[in-house]
């Protein structure tokens, strides 16, 4: 993730700040004073509980660089220049599963954001690509390990 441009949507860059800003304040103090606990049980060569907090503070302070790097490159979506009559970043769209007549949104958003749980899905994501560009009316077919996913676009709004 060299010097790469980050896409964000407004509420994507909120989550990652509150994120960066939930890790260095509350995490970090929690974290020196399980350490402190931990060096209070004497001997740290065989101290399971510290070596515990050390490693987890690894893996938070790595996190930490990492956001703070992702936040140096952020850009923005500019939502006021989103044509709205096709799929975009920053899309919601409405899909009609053509094999199963079933309806699922998907939200299209950059690679930071995406939460398959939350139905973020990445423009780089298979789906994703075959998304883009999309109008409504438009089927999109999208190649995944069950065979090939055949879906009719419903719907584009962007929230």
């Amino acid at each position: 993730m060299a010097d790469e441009e980050i896409l964000l949507t407004k509420e994507g860059l909120q989550k990652l700040e509150d994120e960066l800003r939930e890790l260095k304040t509350v995490k970090r103090r929690e974290m020196a004073t399980r350490l402190k606990v931990a060096i209070s049980y004497g001997d740290l060569k065989e101290n399971s509980e510290y070596h515990s907090a050390k490693e987890e503070q690894g893996f938070m302070e790595t996190r930490i660089k990492v956001l703070e790097k992702m936040l140096t490159n952020v850009k923005l979506l500019d939502e006021s220049s989103i044509d709205t009559s096709v799929v975009s970043i920053g899309s919601t769209v409405t899909l009609n599963d053509i094999e199963f007549a079933e309806h699922v949104e998907y939200t299209i958003v950059g690679p930071a954001e995406s939460d398959v749980t939350a139905n973020k899905i990445s423009y780089e994501s298979p789906m994703g690509k075959e998304l883009l560009g999309k109008k409504v009316g438009d089927t999109v077919s999208v190649e995944a390990p069950v065979g090939i996913l055949k879906y009719e676009v419903l719907g584009i709004k962007f929230v």
